[in-house]
């Protein structure tokens, strides 16, 4: 009785088991069905190794093309808490501990720094991140305007490439040419 009693036990797990592995596989089969068919350039994607001022990681950073500009997805951990400013560089270099071999900001369009500013703003200029007392970043937006088609005019793949910087401090979005975001403690090139 009870081998009976624990085979229809392992038989409901298993089955159960094969039911949500299943209902995920229709997920992604109807969510990258949906992408391809809404965007043909949805399949171009790049991804970027964050790492720290003495070569630790924080993680990764993805990026997808999207019909308006990229999608962006930061999957970071160990940061220090607070606000921080974070922006696209001009330069596909990472250099610790500094980060200044990542060049100024993405700014093909020859503006002005931060979204407040009224001659703004550069392409390479993102959100403020938002990161709690436990380091871990994980947030998804869409940096307007730029690409990741190689030889277009905005992209993010031109001769030297580009970079994804964390700053010590908020970006105030009007401070031209930074936003007073400080020092750079983490950066990552974007591949």
């Amino acid at each position: 009785m009870k081998k009976i009693t624990i085979l229809i036990m392992s038989l409901t797990v298993f089955v159960g088991g094969c039911n949500f592995f299943d209902k995920n596989e229709k997920q992604v089969t109807v969510n990258a069905d949906s992408e391809s068919n809404s965007n043909p350039n949805s399949s171009l994607t790049a991804t970027a190794k964050v790492i720290g001022s003495k070569n630790e990681s924080y993680g990764n950073s993805y990026f997808q093309e999207e019909d308006n500009g990229v999608m962006m997805t930061l999957a970071l951990t160990g940061l220090p808490s607070g606000t921080k400013g974070i922006h696209i560089h001009t330069v596909g270099k990472c250099e610790a501990p500094t980060f200044e071999s990542a060049g100024g900001h993405f700014n093909p369009t020859k503006k002005e720094h931060g979204k407040l500013n009224p001659k703004g703003y550069h392409l390479g200029d993102l959100p403020n991140l938002e990161i709690g007392e436990d380091g871990v970043v994980d947030l998804t937006f869409l940096a307007e305007g730029i690409t990741l088609q190689k030889n277009m005019e905005n992209s993010l793949f031109d001769e030297d490439g580009s970079a994804l910087v964390i700053h010590e401090a908020a970006d105030d979005y009007k401070t031209d040419p930074s936003g007073n975001s400080g020092a750079r403690i983490a950066c990552g090139v974007i591949q």
